[in-house]
């Protein structure tokens, strides 16, 4: 069964509305059935056909939500893209993704329009926050399309995630795979049709689209919707949410605000993902809200693998233990000898289980290497096994940093610096930091006699080429990089250099 029928189906007999935004739209659940299926019919009209691609990149709004169920109705493929990437950023995105439709914010239309022609897009539509652009109006011409059934195996979405080499690469995302990922969540944080979630995550991210949102159409929940997070939009909706779901960056923010901990004390579920809680902030948040925040461990490519109970200790640095369907071993050994430590044993952390992604995109090569001779996905994080089974990350073995729960991958800032006039080489490292889990740093070596760092020319050059979540938070330079026997660079001595 298609997932997005799956989706649907809980909110069949729900009365008041499933969403909303405050001071805006509430949506009940058969005018979103509705609406997703007249955006399933227009995209038909346009051309698509099962398992065609469908570019996003626009802001949160409802009429978001509908396209993306009316993509997975239509049988297509959703593929949401960051709104803040770049006309050149896009390049790579729409060139390999191959999309039959690219659906854009109006006021991005004359900005991207070349990219998208360039890489043969069939069909450029806008669609902006307020039910306006050319989508809209075929939508509002439309009338609704049934579901189109898939299997569990077919292709539901393409999420772009960074590795450790090459350009970002597009995990594909099973209808079966995302189902069972949703439904394991539902059980394990015990969400219902009770259940109100105030939303304040991004849709073009795997937290969003798929942990939030997803979970609670399948409990048939209400979700409270907000286009952007501000920390007053959140105090001022929290009230009537039982679930909130954030990152470390957005705690940070609310806990910035002096008077914010009573608005969220009587929520039922308090999540946090995408990078550790440091201890102290895992501390403040229980101090100023009484809740003891349940974190969670997941990538693009496999959904949430592991959790903290929602009833039972949930302990800070921990992630808890595996879903239902998901079986998780250390460097390999599912089983350690009994006089090991297991909570001294440190490896990478491999998985397995219906959850998982089908491999990425055009890319056998990487699919390849990203699994163990014996199909264990190898997700290139360092962890250990506690004595009660849960997990805790120890780091990553590869470069990627998250920042603010943003994926940036080093190599596409390092070309954009070292392309600055003054500029020798670069290397870019994700540093601590306790609003951004890490912040992202670069090391420069300038030539010789130059009077100091490029800061213009830099700015400039990575305002026109990066998402402003990837511009460096701070430029520090250096005589030479340090480097290997190989003549790699090691960034491991750059990032302990600044201990």
């Amino acid at each position: 069964m298609t997932v997005v029928r799956q989706l649907m189906n809980p909110l069949a007999d729900r009365t008041g509305p499933v969403l909303s935004v405050p001071g805006g739209p509430h949506v009940e659940a058969a005018e979103l059935v509705e609406r997703a299926g007249r955006f399933a019919a227009s995209l038909t009209e346009l051309g698509v056909t099962p398992g065609d691609r469908v570019a996003v990149q626009i802001a949160t709004s409802i009429d978001a939500v509908a396209l993306h169920l009316g993509i997975l109705s239509a049988g297509a493929v959703t593929v949401p893209l960051n709104p803040a990437f770049t006309a050149h950023e896009l390049e790579h995105y729409l060139g390999d993704a191959e999309p039959r439709v690219f659906v854009v914010a109006p006021d991005r239309h004359d900005e991207v329009v070349e990219v998208a022609r360039r890489h043969r897009v069939d069909h450029i539509e806008t669609l902006g926050s307020t039910g306006d652009g050319t989508l809209a109006d075929r939508v509002a011409a439309a009338t609704a399309a049934p579901i189109l059934d898939r299997a569990d195996d077919d292709l539901a979405a393409l999420l772009y995630t960074s590795g450790t080499t090459g350009r970002p690469k597009g995990a594909m995302l099973t209808h079966g795979g995302l189902a069972a990922n949703g439904h394991a969540l539902v059980d394990v944080w015990g969400l219902s049709a009770d259940d109100v979630l105030l939303h304040c995550l991004p849709l073009f991210h795997v937290h969003g689209l798929f942990i939030a949102l997803h979970t609670m159409f399948l409990a048939g929940g209400r979700t409270i919707l907000l286009p952007r997070f501000s920390v007053e939009g959140v105090r001022d909706a929290l009230p009537q949410a039982s679930v909130f779901m954030a990152v470390p960056a957005i705690w940070r923010r609310l806990l910035d605000d002096d008077a914010f901990g009573d608005d969220a004390r009587h929520l039922r579920l308090a999540t946090s993902g995408s990078a550790p809680l440091s201890e102290l902030v895992f501390a403040e948040i229980e101090r100023r809200t009484g809740h003891r925040p349940v974190e969670r461990y997941g990538m693009s490519e496999a959904g949430i693998i592991t959790s903290n109970p929602l009833e039972g200790e949930r302990l800070p640095g921990s992630v808890g233990h595996p879903l239902p369907g998901y079986d998780l071993r250390v460097a390999g050994t599912a089983d350690p000898s009994p006089n090991d430590d297991p909570g001294n044993t440190v490896g990478e952390v491999q998985i397995r289980g219906r959850h998982l992604f089908a491999g990425y995109w055009k890319r056998p090569d990487a699919t390849a290497s990203a699994f163990t001779h014996d199909g264990w996905f190898r997700t290139g994080d360092l962890g250990s096994i506690e004595h009660d089974g849960r997990l805790r990350l120890r780091g990553r073995s590869s470069d990627m940093i998250i920042s603010g729960g943003e994926n940036v991958y080093p190599k596409e800032i390092e070309l954009v610096l070292d392309a600055v006039d003054g500029i020798v080489e670069s290397a870019v490292v994700g540093l601590p930091d306790p609003a951004f889990g890490e912040a992202v740093t670069a090391f420069v070596v300038l030539e010789p006699g130059a009077a100091g760092i490029p800061t213009d020319a830099i700015d400039a050059a990575c305002r026109a080429k990066l998402a402003r979540f990837k511009h460096p938070k701070s430029i520090r330079v250096v005589d030479e990089l340090p480097r290997n026997a190989m003549g790699k660079v090691t960034k491991a001595t750059l990032r302990s250099s600044t201990d």
